[in-house]
């Protein structure tokens, strides 16, 4: 395993607290590289995030449409950690962790709020749901993204992971 902190981890903005990269093999030899970064509970941690991922997404060749859909799942999920996870409050963090292997992309965000479980949200498709400004944001990653999953934290909180994969040459 080899630690760096490179420019990805030079390039934080004011109030980012923590971040570590480290390059790793899997069992088959596999190098994948990860980041791990606390931000702070703002909406400038979820411009932060989207370069942060994007970043780390372009060596694996994603073409601007697929970019274009991470970049939205990240946003959608960093303002939901920001605003209904951490309430903006100062004191509480958001965690972005991004691992990129050779032929994808693996994205948890983790609030530090009450939690929320993606079965009580209201259907953004439902008639009395349409006109609403918000509601659209789970469905959107859900779409995008190749993988979509939710997880309770202890003692609080919500991590959600999102996985895009490469498309495959034909």
């Amino acid at each position: 395993m080899l630690f760096r902190s490179d420019s990805t981890c030079s390039r934080r903005r004011p109030g980012d607290s923590v971040c570590y990269q480290f390059v790793m093999a899997n069992p088959e030899g596999t190098q994948i590289h990860t980041l791990d970064q606390e931000l702070d509970s703002n909406l400038e941690s979820v411009d932060s995030a989207e370069e942060i991922v994007l970043r780390e997404a372009g060596p694996l060749g994603f073409d601007e449409d697929d970019l274009h859909k991470i970049g939205i799942s990240v946003r959608e999920c960093m303002v939901n950690a920001v605003v209904h996870g951490n309430r903006y409050n100062a004191k509480k963090k958001v965690r972005l962790k991004v691992e990129r292997s050779e032929d994808s992309i693996t994205i948890w965000i983790a609030a530090e709020g009450a939690g929320f479980n993606p079965a009580d949200v209201p259907d953004p498709l439902h008639s009395d749901n349409l006109m609403k400004h918000s509601g659209r944001g789970v469905m959107l990653m859900q779409a995008f993204m190749d993988g979509f999953e939710v997880t309770a934290r202890q003692p609080r909180g919500t991590q959600v992971k999102m996985v895009k994969k490469k498309a495959v040459a034909s």
